[in-house]
């Protein structure tokens, strides 16, 4: 059993869902990614969901867009992200989530993308722009070598699309509960009860939501409906608006916090 499902079983076993914070790999820099990967354990995140820097983010919003711009202005690239998750596995043993684009993949070879990426102690990856029907092979690699790919859905997805992500994927079910990119929203799609239940209904796999989920308030109303809350702009945007590196890593730690106390009481 991987790390990703050892996590959301022992949740569960507890009652509880997992809060998987996102944050860009080396914004501001390498090294404050490490910290804030330690610090936002310690505050409470139950995994940790990296971006990998690409110059043509298609599935992301403004904040995230700028963030993947100043990681690559700082020259990161997906082997340096490799030697940090190398790195941080010295610290920690929290779940980490690779989520980049499948360019960046095939331009350094699928077979050695997922030897490498176990090597280091990478745990799943999240690809948005490759669908389950057109990953055959990464879906073959990642199999043999126990790296769990982990598929989208969205509130379009038809019941044939479902019971697809569910028998290609592994780890869990990442459901996109907005049409459109990241970013934090005032208020989450009223949809969001129903396709989940729809998604369990085709499988057993837990099921994880993300974007536009912004505060404590919106994590506590989705951790009611889901396994896992995945929150990444909000966090981008406090790391973005800090002083510091260090004022970054105080802040998140604080928002994480926060986060993490209304994840873990969904009922009160």
């Amino acid at each position: 059993m991987s790390r990703i499902a050892t996590k959301l079983e022992g949740l569960k076993v507890k009652g509880q869902k997992a809060l998987i914070p996102y944050i860009m790999a080396g914004d501001p820099d390498l090294d404050t990614t490490g910290r804030l990967v330690i610090e936002m354990e310690r505050a409470g995140a139950d995994m940790i969901e990296l971006g990998v820097p690409f110059s043509d983010p298609l599935a992301d919003g403004p904040t995230i867009q700028r963030a993947a711009i100043r990681a690559l202005q700082e020259g990161v690239t997906l082997k340096k992200v490799f030697e940090l998750v190398r790195g941080l596995r010295k610290q920690t043993q929290v779940p980490i989530i690779l989520m980049l684009y499948y360019n960046l993949i095939f331009k350094y070879g699928e077979e050695k993308f997922v030897r490498d990426a176990v090597k280091a102690g990478v745990d799943g990856v999240i690809t948005p722009d490759l669908p389950p029907d057109e990953a055959s092979v990464l879906i073959g690699e990642a199999r043999n070598s126990g790296l769990d790919l982990i598929f989208l859905l969205a509130p379009t997805s038809s019941p044939e699309r479902i019971r697809l992500v569910a028998k290609k994927g592994s780890g869990f079910i990442y459901y996109v509960s907005l049409t459109g990119v990241t970013g934090a929203r005032a208020a989450l799609d009223k949809g969001i009860a129903d396709k989940v239940e729809e998604i369990r209904r085709a499988s057993d796999r837990p099921v994880c939501v993300g974007f536009g989920i912004s505060t404590p308030e919106q994590a506590k109303d989705v951790a009611k409906l889901a396994d896992g809350v995945i929150v990444g702009s909000a966090i981008v945007g406090v790391i973005e608006k800090s002083a510091d590196a260090a004022d970054a890593v105080r802040r998140v730690a604080a928002f994480v916090g926060d986060m993490k106390k209304a994840v873990s009481n969904p009922g009160v």
